[in-house]
């Protein structure tokens, strides 16, 4: 008998197929990533890239780390800097797929497990925007993974795994503390505990420990200011309504998760708590119930917890894959093809109203837009750098040389970086999270273009103030930049002196 040859053993393995679709998911954000703009967030992180540190105050420093390599490969390119953000998308699908074969699921469970973690809004989400979020969320996923091959193999060598992965999560996003309050319990209430015994899990620790190691001295060093900022941002969400027990629980349906499969992570999480199969994989059940109460208590924002369901999905996965294995004549195929639809149905949805695709001022774009308000804030910062240099050129030649320019927000001073150098304009200063703490120039500016301020704000901080243009875009699309503070000032004469003016103007946002 002739036997198969291994390259088709591996080309057509379970894993290839995974890897196959997670490569058309990247392929597929590559070529909608570069529809509109960049967004404020994402002009943070290139600036921030710009200037390597261990810590920024808004955040760990591995997304501005990603930024910066995003800069050096593909320059400030949109397609190029959402790229990395694809590829995690992309390695998250292939890892919802492999938790489902520890599970016991075959491909067609895989599959599934892959595809209903691709659909849900926030994966899509994260797939088209470059953020922290994207990296967290794959640090959540792969420490789950690695979870469910210690408990499935028994091999404790699989903390290493874990606590890389804890590590890594708290260089990006510091709520990766709760993934680990979730571990922990799911040791101390099940028994495995007894892997507390082992120097694996302890050397694990050790390890996450020793990679955040150096953004915890970066916060000994600048006193914790992170926490600062943290404290500021949570208490705005909570007096403007961003946080609360409706957003949360709502926010876990139809964001964290696509509606389509609802059925699927339920299931899920019965298995880990209900099911005889599950109670191996008990510790997982803990790694969702104890990050879902933590963050509901300290009122977090609902799509903190978006990284536990793709561990749910694959568990609903495998769950369906053996009640279809036990139903009679046609019934599984006719199960599986209303599965397959219902996914399809919900993943266009989803894709229509979270996704870059709507042309601008379409009617497509104006519900998108109307569901999804941060596209909006991708529509005009080239603008913005052309309008600061035409303000500039209009100054007195013995004036531009000295000229600064003074931003309100992140955004604003991260295109003025962006796009400025174009125009021979100085970088931004600002007093918002990290600008602030790069100062103001030495020496100081004597003349300042002032975006992103109120007339009644920079007549407190200058003596002398003239209007002299407005934030527009080539949509006539309305944004926080063309809406909240559209005016442009040229000021001159600072009331206090510059480090007295520095010290009071450091503000979170």
């Amino acid at each position: 008998m002739k036997q198969a040859r291994p390259w088709k053993t591996v080309l057509f393995s379970d894993l290839s197929v995974l890897i196959l679709l997670a490569l058309a998911w990247l392929v597929f954000f590559t070529l909608v990533n570069g529809q509109y703009g960049f967004h404020r967030d994402e002009l943070a992180f290139l600036d921030n890239g710009h200037h390597p540190a261990w810590g920024f105050v808004e955040y760990p420093p591995f997304t501005p780390f990603i930024a910066r390599i995003a800069l050096g490969l593909f320059g400030p390119s949109l397609v190029g800097l959402r790229f990395f953000a694809a590829l995690a998308v992309s390695v998250v699908i292939v890892l919802a797929g492999l938790m489902a074969r520890e599970l016991g699921g075959g491909r067609w469970a895989q599959v599934i497990s892959a595809l209903a973690v691709a659909i849900a809004p926030i994966v899509l989400s994260h797939g088209s925007f470059f953020s922290y979020e994207t990296f967290d969320y794959l640090w959540w996923v792969l420490g789950a993974y690695f979870m469910m091959r210690l408990l499935n193999s028994g091999d404790p060598r699989w903390w290493l795994g874990v606590g890389a992965a804890l590590g890594l999560g708290m260089l990006t996003k510091y709520t990766m503390a709760f993934s680990a309050a979730g571990i922990a319990a799911g040791v101390l209430f099940t028994p495995a505990r007894r892997y507390l015994k082992s120097p694996w899990l302890w050397a694990g620790a050790g390890l996450a420990l020793l990679i955040f190691l150096p953004n915890l001295a970066w916060q000994v060093q600048n006193h914790f200011v992170s926490v600062e900022f943290l404290q500021s941002i949570h208490a705005r969400d909570i007096r403007i309504g961003r946080t609360g027990v409706p957003q949360y629980l709502l926010g876990q349906l139809y964001i964290c998760t696509n509606p389509a499969t609802i059925f699927l992570w339920i299931n899920g999480l019965r298995y880990y708590w209900t099911s005889p199969q599950g109670q191996r994989f008990r510790p997982v059940g803990w790694m969702f119930v104890v990050p879902f109460l933590l963050f509901l208590i300290a009122q977090g924002r609902y799509y903190y917890l978006a990284p536990v369901y793709p561990m749910l999905i694959a568990a609903g996965c495998c769950q369906a894959e053996r009640r279809l294995a036990t139903l009679p004549g046609r019934q599984p195929a006719g199960q599986r093809l209303t599965l397959r639809g219902g996914l399809a149905l919900g993943g266009l949805c989803a894709m229509a109203l979270v996704l870059p695709l709507a042309p601008v001022n379409s009617v497509w774009w104006n519900v998108a837009s109307s569901v999804d308000v941060e596209l909006r804030e991708e529509i005009g910062w080239p603008e913005l750098g052309k309008t600061v240099a035409d303000i500039r050129a209009k100054l007195p030649f013995e004036e531009r040389a000295q000229v600064g320019i003074l931003a309100g927000n992140y955004g604003e001073a991260g295109a003025i970086d962006l796009y400025g150098p174009a125009y021979d304009l100085p970088e931004a200063i600002s007093g918002i999270n990290s600008f602030w703490q790069r100062g103001y120039g030495d020496p100081p500016p004597q003349t300042l273009i002032v975006v992103g301020m109120s007339h009644n704000d920079v007549e407190k901080i200058f003596a002398n103030c003239e209007l002299a243009g407005h934030t527009s875009n080539r949509y006539g699309i309305q944004n926080e930049e063309t809406t909240a503070h559209p005016d442009i000032f040229v000021c001159r004469k600072l009331r206090q002196p510059w480090p007295m003016f520095w010290k009071s103007f450091q503000h979170f946002g």
